[in-house]
Formats: C-alpha cells, sequence, structure tokens
C-alpha cells in the first residue's frame, strides 16, 4: 500500500481562539470543539487538524514551539484581488496578525500573509 496525502495538523495554544480564526476562512468545525484538545474540519477531501499544545506534549513530551520563522503555511485561493484584501482585514479583525499586507506578485496573484494567533502563516491569493 502507498501512503496517500490526508491531513494538515497544526498546533495551537488557545483551541477556541484557533476555531474563531479558522472558521473565518471557512472551515467548519463541530459545535463544541473549542473545548477538546483535538479538532478536525475537512475541506476539499483533506483534514485540518488543530491540536493543542497539551495534546501534542502528551504523546511527544519534548515538543516545543518554533522560536523564529515558520516551517509551513496554509493557503487559501480567494475569487478576486479584492477578495484577498477583504479576508487580509477580516482575519486581522479576528485575531490574525499581518505579517505581509496584500502586493500584486511578479507571479500573477494578489498575495497576502497572515499568522494565525499561534503564529503559523496563511497565505491568500488570487489569480490577477
Amino acid at each position: 500500500m502507498t501512503p496517500r496525502f490526508e491531513a494538515i495538523g497544526v498546533v495551537v495554544s488557545d483551541m477556541g481562539r484557533a476555531i474563531a480564526f479558522y472558521r473565518q476562512l471557512g472551515l467548519e468545525f463541530p459545535d463544541g470543539a473549542e473545548s477538546e484538545g483535538h479538532a478536525e474540519a475537512t475541506t476539499a477531501g483533506v483534514r485540518i487538524m488543530l491540536d493543542t499544545e497539551e495534546t501534542v506534549r502528551s504523546f511527544d513530551p519534548d515538543w516545543k514551539a518554533p522560536t523564529e520563522g515558520h516551517r509551513s503555511a496554509l493557503a487559501f485561493r480567494c475569487d478576486t484581488p479584492a477578495e484577498v484584501d477583504s479576508a487580509y482585514a477580516n482575519l486581522l479583525e479576528h485575531g490574525g496578525t499581518g505579517h505581509k499586507e496584500p502586493w500584486d506578485a511578479p507571479w500573477g496573484m494578489r498575495y497576502a500573509e497572515v499568522k494565525d494567533p499561534d503564529g503559523n502563516v496563511v497565505d491568500l491569493f488570487a489569480d490577477l
């Protein structure tokens, strides 16, 4: 059997805050998941799995949060360049921190980067 890509895991410090942020991007988490140590949403056939730091440490006691930079990013396609700008502003109002304000990238896309409440990068993009 060949392994198949199925899920992306994100470690979060506050599940309720993380779910509120990712719901702004259209991810649907079960009601009550805000108080759990693990929560999942499925989009485009891929599961987005959120785990609290405590949950990760329950099976990996030596786990430590990165202190500089980021190692991965979730990317969300928007329908229009204007929607990139709007989504960027909305995420800032819902716990995100601006990382790269919207710009017209040389590869032909409107692009922006927001950090979620735990510093994980979320890319927003649309064709110009």
